[in-house]
């Protein structure tokens, strides 16, 4: 299925001109992993392809700009996602795959709006991004994508990779004295209860 009348390799010119050379990598990196990850669960490459593609699309722009692209355009975002500047780029990658790349398939763009804080319920598609913005094999470190790929083979192992992940990031956000969203919070539990209960 298409999911955008946008050809890939104009969807990288643009990220290759509105994203840092790193982050362009890195993105690239994600489609990957998105692909990788999808075959292994026998999704829709395609979809993640876009997904993992598109999810840091604005990435590089100023929180200022960002700020003022949830403040007109998407009404919807919580005001504790506004506690770390650091997440305000996924709501608007959404809102930039929808509006500059056409895509229209909810699934895409529910993965692309929740890729940093996840929350409650996630689809396994929108894991899948999620995951795949972690573990990609171009600027992530080896050894913890090793470990997740070992967790995804066990029973339950698309919650248990996910779980390690949000375990590392709220352990990174402690360490560094940052806000963390309840919402992350929320799917910490979720799965801690959903694994080890």
């Amino acid at each position: 299925m298409v999911y955008t009348d946008i050809k890939i390799e104009d969807i990288q010119n643009w990220l290759k001109d509105n994203l840092v050379e790193e982050r362009y990598i890195h993105s690239l990196g994600v489609m990957e992993a998105a692909v990788e990850l999808a075959e292994m669960f026998d999704m829709d490459v395609e979809k993640a392809r876009i997904a993992g593609l598109l999810h840091d699309a604005a990435k590089c722009f100023s929180n200022e700009k960002l700020l003022e692209i949830i403040k007109e355009h998407i009404p919807e975002v919580q005001e504790c996602e506004l506690l770390n500047y650091k997440t305000l780029h996924a709501p608007v990658s959404a809102y930039l795959a929808k509006t500059q790349f056409n895509v229209s398939d909810s699934e895409i763009l529910d993965a692309i709006r929740w890729h940093t804080l996840g929350r409650c319920k996630m689809s396994d598609f929108e894991k899948v991004i999620f995951l795949a913005d972690k573990i990609e094999a171009r600027t992530r470190e080896l050894a913890f994508r090793n470990e997740c790929l070992e967790l995804l083979k066990q029973e339950n192992g698309l919650n248990k990779s996910m779980f390690k992940c949000f375990e590392a990031t709220i352990k990174s956000l402690v360490d560094r004295r940052l806000a963390i969203c309840h919402i992350t919070i929320d799917v910490y539990n979720e799965l801690l209860a959903d694994i080890f209960a």
